[in-house]
């Protein structure tokens, strides 16, 4: 009895020991994969994809083995993402001469972006261009804050400086941490006027940064004609405006009608702006690349609607990952996603991106 005892004593010793050491090596294997992975130098290429059915409706349940990514014609071995990047958002918005309806317009739209586009452990800024670029808000998790900006917005000039626009709002997601969704929304025409960057420059950084850009645009001609008549007080600051009297005897608002905001107008401003229908459309240009979408919008309730199509489609696309090949360096390289074996679902994606140097 006492030769059975001390050989389970024995053999429990060893078991506990054997189990000792293999808890061990997990963790020694798991410690030197993480520091593998820490070590890594080569950054993955996130490439956001939409896919929709024939009939424009998007198709979600896919697995990563379903989606076939090229990096120039040569398949990629991808990762989909599950969980939700947060995201980053920079609202850029138009404020020269032909803008004066739009920025109406938007007055109220503040809560749209901030949680139906940008959404939770999201974050919004706001900024607006014409002849120059002006900040109005940094990025804020708080849709009241967002709203107050684009309430207090204002014709600023003649000009329409988007790429100035776009290189400031790179700027801003430049600084944000690592690991954020980076998406530029533009409310502007389709041209731009008057910037000093350089087409070829800000295409080929937004393309670096794996920011995608989305393009809300209107008519400049047509705007002016969708807003209600305003009047006096509707001109005044918002915080100077009287929205209810507080007495019989208090100031009253001033509802004397004004003028109509027609835009510039004129036969030298339609002439030029028939010479910039030679110009590139940005709207397209930078949407097709990036893998977002351009939409047009003329009245207050297709802007929003507009947004809203902006968020869903954010919302539910598929986030793949692959790791670059180390191979030309600092060279462009072509992105390609299909669906295996579904030729009839379209997939809209970036077209590429830079390889680091």
């Amino acid at each position: 009895m006492s030769w059975r005892r001390q050989s389970k004593t024995a053999l429990a010793a060893k078991m506990q020991q054997s189990e000792a050491m293999r808890r061990a090596a997990i963790l020694l294997a798991l410690a030197c994969a993480a520091r593998g992975q820490f070590r890594s130098t080569v950054p993955l290429v996130v490439v956001p994809a939409s896919v929709t059915d024939a009939r424009g409706r998007y198709v979600d349940g896919l697995a990563p083995e379903d989606l076939l990514l090229y990096d120039n014609s040569v398949p990629q071995k991808v990762q989909m993402d599950w969980s939700t990047y947060p995201i980053s958002l920079v609202v850029a918005v138009e404020a020269g001469a032909n803008s004066g309806s739009v920025i109406d317009k938007l007055g109220g739209s503040g809560i749209l972006f901030a949680q139906l586009l940008a959404a939770e452990r999201g974050e919004t800024a706001v900024i607006s261009f014409a002849d120059g670029v002006a900040a109005h808000q940094d990025f804020t998790a708080d849709p009241d804050a967002v709203t107050n900006s684009l309430r207090m917005l204002r014709m600023e000039g003649g000009g329409a400086c988007m790429l100035d626009a776009m290189t400031h709002a790179l700027d801003m997601l430049e600084q944000r941490p690592p690991g954020r969704r980076r998406i530029i929304l533009m409310i502007a025409e389709r041209r731009d006027r008057g910037s000093g960057a350089k087409l070829a420059q800000v295409m080929e950084r937004v393309q670096r940064m794996n920011a995608t850009v989305y393009w809300l645009t209107y008519s400049p001609f047509l705007q002016p004609f969708t807003v209600r008549p305003k009047t006096v007080e509707d001109t005044k600051p918002e915080a100077e405006r009287i929205r209810t009297p507080a007495c019989a005897l208090c100031p009253h608002p001033d509802d004397q009608a004004v003028p109509a905001d027609l835009g510039p107008g004129g036969f030298i401003y339609a002439l030029g702006e028939l010479i910039r229908l030679h110009h590139e459309d940005l709207s397209e240009l930078f949407a097709a690349t990036t893998g977002g979408c351009a939409l047009s919008f003329l009245k207050k309730n297709a802007l929003e609607h507009a947004i809203q199509l902006v968020g869903e489609e954010v919302h539910r696309q598929y986030v793949l990952t692959f790791q670059p090949p180390v191979t030309d360096a600092g060279k462009y390289h072509a992105i390609r996603v299909a669906v295996r074996g579904r030729p009839e679902l379209t997939v809209r994606a970036r077209e590429g991106y830079w390889s680091l140097p």
